[in-house]
């Protein structure tokens, strides 16, 4: 009999849902668009009911004409963005606007800067773990947010605050447990080799949300589970029922969606490349990129988040950098440029980052320039439109462009274009070199998933600029398979998580660094680092 499982994937634009073989071959998927609002500058708001609608949409397509005896799990992963439930279950406005299906603060939500600011001039010990500082996009400052702000409208009101993730279990199962993924990456949970897990009372307290603590943290959590474990009794009947799935079927305790894509990645097996988990990095991009490094001991890096203990891999220590906008900043740069809305009608159904491509490689040959890099030798972006993730961890950080003039032709969006995606992959080096500095000494490749790796100049440059083979999984999906293998955790159908990952991981393609482009990308790099050095020299001027 062949056997199945599913995995279902909350990202920040859609919800897919992916039927998997236990080879992690993925067999069928299914897309829903799921809403978001921005009320003001800075909010990004969503719905827990439209989240989970889309999800049973994309579950029963999947599984369409599957005999339910043959899935044997299901796995969820999602956004790490802050669910609010009022006493009864139901969704409660976290919006200025009052709109209950309001309910989602998004991760890319930076309202609770201030709040964010306070907690770190606190200097708490459990900041250690966050890379020293609390970043806005995380729970708790989000949480002080709505008590400052909506405490009668939503605090007074709240039942359960949830981590997506989290709350896709509860949907399917009924359990409130939470998943450690969620609880240390997200909300200051401690876990650690030698001691027992556990909130910090005396951290909430301090913040000003000591009343978290009441009835054993049961607004956020007082059962924590491992990822993958089984959540409850599995599939409760009536969602069974409106699944056309076999009740008690296991759900396993989810992941972050980036993490999902880790779990996806890091049993990927490739000619010449190192299969040990810890010398891989995990690049997961989409709207934004995150970048996951596992070790055996803690490393304590300054500006990337973690250690977390047990967070990916069991066992295993696990760092957290990343960048807050990689595709989105790529959309931004190509959609307010002059020359983009001619260039949209005259492609028509070629991918504008594709047409772009072909552009580079026009006028690299007509300039006779042995490799499109070299176009951008006057233009040099800093990335950070949205704030810097890691390993500045500055969400005050601005982007900008260096090298304008008052070309506003494709040509021009081109080179502009080009020069973004090598920022960005600087951005990568920089998190690298500082992972290393800390003695992540041991990596020495990097497998990559999500939108952009479909962009094989986006893949070229990232190896160019690390100077590190990238390994891209055949099977594309890193962040469904990912979901997928923790349904069949939870089914017991391997002996472990570490069994599940590389048996379910597949093969990958190898991308090798193009060595005539190294001395080039050296030079920008410096140019890069100069940028953040004038940015706040420019900053002090100022204030």
């Amino acid at each position: 009999m062949t056997v199945f499982f599913v995995g279902v994937d909350v990202g920040t634009g859609s919800v897919r849902a992916a039927l998997v073989s236990s080879q992690g071959n993925i067999v069928n998927v299914s897309v829903q668009n799921i809403q978001t609002w921005s009320p003001q500058k800075d909010f990004y708001e969503q719905s827990s009911d439209d989240i989970w609608n889309s999800c049973v949409t994309c579950i029963k397509e999947v599984v369409r004409g599957i005999d339910p005896e043959t899935i044997k799990g299901i796995g969820f992963d999602a956004t790490c963005s802050l669910v609010a439930l009022d006493k009864e279950g139901n969704p409660l406005s976290v919006s200025p606007t009052g709109n209950h299906q309001q309910n989602i603060i998004l991760w890319m939500d930076h309202r609770a800067s201030k709040e964010a600011e306070e907690i770190n001039a606190l200097n708490s010990p459990i900041l250690r773990y966050v890379g020293g500082k609390i970043s806005l996009e995380m729970e708790t400052p989000k949480l002080l947010w709505l008590k400052n702000r909506m405490k009668k409208e939503c605090w007074d009101n709240v039942g359960l605050f949830f981590d997506l993730p989290d709350f896709l279990t509860w949907k399917a199962t009924g359990s409130e447990s939470r998943s450690l993924c969620s609880l240390v990456c997200k909300w200051t949970y401690e876990a650690k080799e030698d001691s027992n897990p556990g909130w910090h009372r005396s951290y909430f307290q301090e913040i000003g949300l000591g009343d978290l603590v009441d009835d054993n943290f049961s607004k956020i959590g007082s059962k924590v589970c491992s990822p993958g474990s089984a959540v409850g009794d599995g599939l409760s009947n009536s969602v069974a029922l409106t699944l056309g799935l076999r009740a008690g079927t296991p759900v396993g305790t989810s992941l972050i969606d980036a993490h999902a894509g880790g779990l996806g990645l890091f049993g990927c097996s490739a000619d010449g490349i190192n299969s040990d988990f810890n010398s891989r990095l995990g690049l997961i991009c989409g709207t934004s990129t995150c970048h996951m490094a596992v070790s055996d001991r803690p490393i304590f890096t300054p500006g990337v988040w973690g250690p977390y203990y047990s967070a990916m891999v069991p066992g295993m220590w696990l760092n957290e950098g990343g960048q807050s906008a990689t595709g989105k900043l790529l959309d931004h740069i190509i959609e307010t440029h002059p020359a983009y809305a001619t260039m949209k009608t005259k492609i028509g159904d070629i991918h504008v980052q594709q047409y772009l491509s072909d552009v580079l490689r026009r006028l690299a040959n007509d300039r006779g320039l042995e490799c499109v890099d070299f176009l951008t030798t006057d233009v040099h972006v800093w990335p950070d439109f949205h704030g810097n993730r890691s390993p500045v961890a500055d969400p005050t950080l601005k982007g900008a462009i260096c090298g304008l003039s008052l070309s506003a032709d494709e040509e021009n969006l081109a080179v502009i274009y080009l020069a973004t995606v090598q920022a960005v992959s600087y951005g990568t080096r920089h998190i690298l070199e500082t992972l290393a500095k800390s003695g992540h000494n041991a990596i020495s490749s990097i497998l990559i998933c999500g939108g952009l790796c479909k962009n094989p100049l986006f893949i070229q440059t990232q190896a160019d600029v690390a100077n590190l083979p990238i390994v891209l999984p055949r099977e594309k999906e890193s962040v469904l398979l990912g979901s997928a293998i923790l349904g069949a955790c939870a089914a017991n159908y391997f002996k472990d998580i570490s069994d599940a990952i590389r048996s379910m991981g597949g093969r990958g393609t190898v991308i090798k660094p193009n060595v005539r482009t190294t001395s080039y990308h050296n030079k920008k790099y410096k140019v890069f680092l100069r940028m953040l050095e004038d940015q706040m020299r420019y900053r002090e001027m100022m204030h």
